[in-house]
């Protein structure tokens, strides 16, 4: 497929453009660690709850460590060492310790054999759960074979059993994929609440509870519909590996996985996040779990038609990034928008030859693609007919998560009903262009070729800056969304620890050895 006549040259010197910039950003990595991740190292050993005052059992213990001990030797070594120490069991210690009877930090530090033998049998049980989930959808998915362009709706009420509502509603109407919008803010707590919620902002809380009702709710639809329902929530913020486990335990299917946009966008340390992506993308890895990316979001804040060469030039850096933890490339829902000014001249020429360009360079990915916002307007005519082009262009090319446009975006939360609009305009486009891709062939020299071209040399020229001043700087200097973020500055950074050379993660040992035997 290369209908816009691409230098393949140029789409391999950018790949390894990119590669470089990630691996650079790898090494820092590989050094250090945060209390994210050691909060997920606990989840995946099977600790979960709270305390009388709600606060999450994971971070009690890291914290405790934080306090009194060490985390640059990883919590897998105090609770190695305490369950050698006390001969207690991972769950008796962890009930003692909340009530006060003993301590993590005081006992003697076992070797790492010692640690990584005690802990073996309490990361068996998660893991295997993980692993009957892959199966489990992989099994749906052959029963269900999913559609080559996917229709993704959206629920967001703050209460999850009004959602369930919703998504059963939008999953009878045409919905595949439902992604439930998280509470406002939630990607900057750095916890994650517990259990059934029902009074989110603007959104529904992330938690392994709801994840749980939302995934039985759709797997009852599954069966109705006789397709399988997807299920997405978000990842990306302060949590983003702990998300990514409790997903993985409740059978989530997507992710937003982006610490890019966690950077840009929510002002969270790179250093942090970046550490945190990883992580996560392991476990997605693992779990068989596909990424979403949150390129599109550049062009809400820059000029979508001058500045189509930065999102190209992430979704190189992010493919790098994602088989650096081990993902495939079927697992990359790398993102991008419908978001040029309609008012400009062949608008619609060029969304189409950036959305084609998207498709060709990265084949095997189901990439995401973003309707149309930062133009809408409350003129719900015409953003119902810039939905319909965006449509157009995501069938056309071959899209394959199709996010829906609302006509009342720019006014308030959509309704069900225009949901349910949203969702027949889709249908429509999709039924009335079905082989129309397949059909038309673009202009040699023409302007959609000339456009493609041109913005592949541009993410080209991009990269290979990136890479001569590395990521880090180049986030400092604002090279994508016009945005500019402190390697030193944003949230979080207080929750990084560089590790020592007897460091330990049992979980991330365990995630190593299952891709090498893979």
């Amino acid at each position: 497929m290369n209908k816009l006549n691409l230098d393949q040259k140029l789409i391999d010197e950018s790949r390894e453009f990119a590669s470089t910039i990630a691996k650079d950003v790898q090494s820092f990595i590989d050094e250090r660690t945060t209390v994210a991740v050691e909060r997920t190292v606990c989840r995946l050993l099977g600790i979960d709850g709270v305390d009388k005052f709600d606060v999450p059992v994971p971070n009690l213990l890291v914290d405790e460590v934080v306090k009194h001990g060490d985390l640059s030797l990883g919590i897998s070594t105090y609770l190695g060492s305490a369950l050698i120490a006390t001969h207690l069991t991972l769950p008796d210690f962890v009930s003692a310790f909340l009530k006060h009877e003993v301590k993590l930090c005081d006992h003697p530090l076992a070797s790492v054999k010692e640690i990584q033998a005690i802990l073996a049998p309490y990361l068996q049980k998660p893991l295997e759960k993980i692993k009957k989930n892959k199966q489990d959808r992989e099994d749906y998915l052959k029963k269900y074979p999913p559609k080559p362009t996917e229709i993704y709706v959206i629920v967001a009420t703050g209460n999850i059993y009004e959602d369930v509502i919703q998504a059963r509603a939008a999953a009878s109407a045409g919905g595949d994929i439902i992604a439930v919008i998280r509470s406002t803010g939630q990607s900057l707590l750095d916890y994650v609440p517990y259990g059934a919620t029902t009074e989110g902002f603007g959104g529904t809380y992330a938690t392994q509870e709801n994840f749980r009702i939302m995934r039985n709710a759709l797997d009852e639809v599954s069966k109705e519909q006789n397709r399988y329902i997807k299920l997405v929530n978000y990842a990306s913020g302060l949590c983003m590996p702990e998300i990514a486990a409790m997903a993985a335990l409740e059978r989530l299917d997507v992710l937003l996985n982006d610490s890019l946009y966690g950077i840009i966008f929510r002002d969270i340390n790179m250093q942090r996040t970046l550490i945190d992506q990883y992580f996560s993308r392991c476990i997605n890895a693992y779990a068989g779990i596909i990424i979403n990316t949150g390129e599109d979001n550049y062009l809400t804040t820059s000029d979508a038609f001058s500045q189509a060469h930065t999102v190209l030039a992430s979704q190189f850096i992010n493919e790098q990034f994602a088989l650096l933890a081990h993902l495939p490339k079927k697992l990359m829902g790398l993102g991008h928008a419908f978001e040029i000014d309609p008012a400009i001249e062949n608008s619609f020429l060029y969304e189409v030859a950036q959305a084609q360009m998207a498709r060709e360079i990265f084949p095997d990915a189901p990439l995401k693609y973003m309707p149309p916002t930062k133009h809408i307007t409350g003129n719900i005519f015409r953003a119902y007919l810039q939905n319909t082009l965006f449509n157009i262009a995501t069938i056309f090319t071959s899209q394959s998560i199709h996010l829906l446009g609302m006509m009342t975006e720019a006014i308030h939360t959509p309704f069900m009903s225009d949901r349910y609009l949203a969702i027949e305009n889709a249908k429509m486009v999709a039924t009335a262009l079905k082989s129309f891709g397949d059909e038309v062939y673009f202009k040699p020299g023409g302007l959609m070729e000339t456009r493609a071209q041109s913005t592949l040399q541009q993410a080209h020229d991009l990269l290979e800056g990136i890479k001569n001043d590395t990521l880090f700087i180049s986030l400092e200097a604002g090279v994508f969304a016009d945005t500019k973020r402190s390697f030193t500055g944003g949230k979080g950074l207080d929750g990084v620890f560089k590790k020592k050379k007897n460091y330990v993660n049992v979980i991330m040992d365990a995630l190593l050895e299952d891709q090498n035997e893979h």
